[in-house]
């Protein structure tokens, strides 16, 4: 897939956060938002980020389940736009990425009351502490809030920059999930 070798340049070449993208979602008016996330996994399903459903993104997409995202990786003068509908990963899968997250990471998971207006910032260090003095001991465990969401891609557009604004675009698009890919070059 030509995003695994574009993500495979960019994990060697870009200098930071190469998995970070643009993540756009819509409230339920149809209002759009739009903010930077991390990819925490691919495949042939789609792409794969994590946050908590009470957020504005997770009410946003429960709302509206249809996001679009783009990486830009500017040192190797490329960028990559997907958009598509927008699904709940598996309690397993979610299970084993938390898991594998460092322990003040999860933490900061059951201290965030992600996108709710924070009354202090020693409130939040409150929370940290007592989350901190709760799970000490062993294993932390996933918030049922805490979910991955993945975008399964109708269209992925490949653009790279090239001399005097003759970029290279080329569009793959399917009608819907599961069904075979057309490609189209497109005009820059």
């Amino acid at each position: 897939m030509l995003f695994d070798d574009w993500f495979a340049d960019a994990a060697k070449r870009e200098p930071s956060d190469p998995n970070a993208m643009a993540l756009a979602t819509a409230d339920a008016g149809g209002m759009p938002n739009v903010r930077m996330v991390l990819l925490k996994g691919h495949d042939e399903r789609g792409f794969v980020f994590y946050t908590h459903t009470s957020s504005q993104k997770g009410q946003e997409i429960a709302a509206n389940p249809s996001a679009a995202a783009v990486f830009h990786w500017k040192s190797l003068a490329r960028q990559v736009r997907l958009r598509g509908p927008v699904s709940v990963i598996s309690d397993e899968e979610a299970d084993a990425y938390f898991a594998s997250r460092p322990k003040m990471s999860q933490i900061g998971a059951w201290a965030s009351k992600q996108s709710t207006p924070l009354e202090s910032r020693l409130a939040f260090e409150k929370s940290v502490a007592y989350y901190t003095a709760k799970y000490a001991i062993g294993a932390v465990p996933r918030p049922e809030t805490w979910v991955g969401y993945r975008i399964s891609p109708l269209s992925i557009e490949f653009w790279h920059d090239r001399p005097f604004r003759l970029h290279d675009r080329i569009v793959f698009r399917r009608e819907r999930t599961g069904t075979p890919w057309m490609k189209i070059r497109l005009y820059p």
